[in-house]
């Protein structure tokens, strides 16, 4: 048996092309070296709290399975502790999530009755950027067991409960995390194994937050309903180009659509964030997004993300959401523990200044923005001045593979000023803001999903006739690429003033309550987000009544002969429209559109606008 299977293994590579037969190490650019002072936040070996990642020295990170027996040991020795299911993934594997509240406060009511602010932060919405999973696991046991010695970095971490609750969801992606091995992302820095990007489905979740077509993504918007967090941390690793910042973070502009919240954010917690990174060796800075493909001395782009994604949709729905990306040319335990120090920091600060937090939440929720934009131009960039830059140096040479220039990154930092493009001077789209949306019964899956995003609707038992605007959709344009597991449409708009029906289990969705704006957002047609444009409309575009030709044309004739201005209009037509002249169908569908014969509901978009 024995040497069967060696037969078959030695058969088995020689299908394999040579290349792929052995471990092949991606040709990362030079490791800047680091000994940071946050490397006494790492237990010892033998500390029987040490974490999975810890004990390997921050080579590997658990599975999922190993992470999941790592926090149950955890929680069973820390009354502060308790391990909640926010839901199942597609393959079934539960999405937990970690409660951290001194007075055990374990459900979305009692957790609100202690008064203290709350931060949720999530790990591996990407699995293959993992480190929050293992910052979350060490900065959990140093709040509660603690480390051999209890070291003074530990002692502090012990009082970050006193002033505020800590909600920790370690793997999102769960499955995508289970797809793991060495080759997860040639462009990243440990750890040996890596998770997948995307779920079993092949979703991305950080573009599903506003589709919610994932059930990872519905049990996750669905916790941010129940337990209401003041804070929101997505914690990712970036790619890209090379730096020198090992730790950045950003969101979304004060001409967004929470602009107190981001004041606060702005002046109170970025502040905090940079001081206590850098106190302990790290180095901090602010998401890097060229504005240029690989070339920073073009400078850098800042402006407003879409709702599809984790830091947009916090904003769109009057959270605090912060984007964190760590560098993924840095070192996995350099990474990890940067990642500590700020779950640590926006722990910290929330507790002393979530005060403030909640008064500017409440403001944004009481805005009533008229007009609400509903997308930015991503081509309009308007200058923002400089800023000092702390990168590497680089070189252009002549690719013999690609036959042109590339860029070899060097290892040498260097400081320079590069200009900061802002993306969101001009609105792309905007609304005026109705009194409420009208769903019209039929339309169940779009009304499902409002609901999942706790977006307030009334529902009416009756049929109810209601005065309102609708929109006429005009030449749809159909992406020609699949996007997200959608094919997305862009799409005008004319707008009609009707008096329309709502059947009895039509939904009335006021504007006046804290998500407004996200539920505009969402039924909005020119929203880059809107249900209409990720395809969940779709039949409303196919015209299904039709008439024969050989009606058409002696009506047609009946037509011109009763109606002067008629014939006057086509005539015209013919003389002035070159392509309308040659297409007999459309000389033949000018007549029909204007009986009564034809579908008036054709491109009618069915969500009223109550004004």
């Amino acid at each position: 048996m024995m040497r069967m299977t060696r037969l078959i293994s030695f058969l088995v590579l020689l299908t394999v092309p040579a290349f792929a037969q052995q471990p092949m190490e991606a040709p990362l650019p030079p490791l800047i070296p680091w000994d940071g002072a946050s490397r006494d936040l790492t237990a010892k070996a033998g500390d029987p709290w040490i974490t999975p990642s810890e004990k390997s020295g921050f080579r590997t990170t658990p599975s999922y399975d190993e992470t999941i027996t790592y926090l149950r040991r955890l929680v069973a020795a820390a009354p502060e502790l308790r391990m909640v299911s926010l839901g199942k993934s597609a393959e079934g594997r539960d999405v937990w999530m970690i409660i951290a509240s001194k007075e055990r406060a374990f459900t979305p009511e009692t957790l609100a009755r202690t008064g203290k602010p709350i931060l949720f932060a999530q790990g591996g919405i990407h699995s293959g950027e993992i480190d929050g999973k293992d910052a979350g696991l060490m900065l959990l046991r140093d709040m509660t067991v603690g480390r051999t010695g209890n070291p003074p970095s530990a002692t502090t971490s012990k009082k970050l409960l006193e002033r505020a609750s800590f909600l920790f969801v370690p793997i999102f992606n769960v499955d995508g995390h289970e797809r793991s091995s060495r080759f997860g992302r040639i462009n990243q820095r440990g750890p040996e194994n890596m998770g997948w990007r995307t779920n079993a489905r092949n979703l991305n979740l950080n573009r599903d937050y506003s589709k919610i077509d994932a059930e990872e993504m519905r049990a996750l918007v669905g916790a941010l309903n129940r337990w209401n967090p003041d804070l929101y941390l997505d914690l990712h690793v970036t790619d890209g180009v090379d730096y020198q910042y090992d730790i950045t973070f950003g969101w979304n502009l004060t001409t967004g659509w929470s602009p107190e919240i981001t004041r606060w954010m702005n002046t109170t917690l970025e502040p905090a964030l940079l001081r206590d990174l850098k106190a302990r060796g790290h180095i901090p800075g602010p998401v890097v997004f060229p504005a240029v493909a690989d070339d920073l001395s073009k400078g850098l782009s800042l402006g407003n993300s879409k709702p599809r994604f984790s830091n947009g949709y916090a904003d769109a729905r009057h959270l605090a959401g912060v984007l964190v990306e760590n560098h993924s040319l840095k070192p996995y335990d350099q990474r990890v523990l940067g990642t500590v120090v700020l779950l640590h920091s926006a722990l910290q600060t929330l507790g002393r200044e979530g005060a403030a937090l909640r008064v500017a939440t409440a403001n944004d929720q009481r805005r009533h923005v008229d007009p609400i934009y509903l997308d930015w131009l991503d081509t309009e960039l308007t200058s923002s001045g400089t800023v000092e830059f702390l990168g590497v140096e680089s070189r252009l040479t002549l690719s013999p593979i690609s036959g042109t220039l590339r860029r070899e990154w060097l290892g040498r930092p260097v400081t320079f000023r590069v200009p900061v493009l802002i993306h969101t001077a001009k609105p792309a789209a905007f609304a005026s803001r109705p009194k409420a949306y009208w769903i019209p019964a039929a339309w169940t899956d779009v009304i499902e999903r409002m609901k999942i995003h706790g977006i307030r609707m009334e529902r009416i038992d009756a049929p109810r006739e209601i005065d309102v605007e609708m929109y006429r959709i005009r030449d749809p344009k159909f992406e020609p690429e699949v996007f997200e597991g959608r094919h997305q449409v862009k799409v005008a708009v004319t707008t009609e003033k009707r008096r329309e029906r709502f059947p009895a289990g039509s939904y009335r969705v006021p504007m006046d309550q804290p998500l407004g704006i996200l539920a505009a957002l969402l039924l909005e047609p020119l929203s880059a987000d809107s249900f209409l444009q990720w395809g969940f409309f779709f039949s409303i575009l196919q015209r299904t009544e039709y008439v024969e030709n050989y009606v058409t044309e002696p009506l047609a004739e009946k037509m011109l002969a009763s109606d002067p201005k008629l014939a006057e209009e086509f005539a015209k037509k013919i003389a002035d429209d070159p392509v309308f002249r040659q297409d007999a169908e459309a000389r033949l569908r000018f007549f029909y559109e204007r009986t009564p014969y034809y579908d008036e509901r054709w491109m009618l978009y069915p969500v009223g606008r109550e004004k």
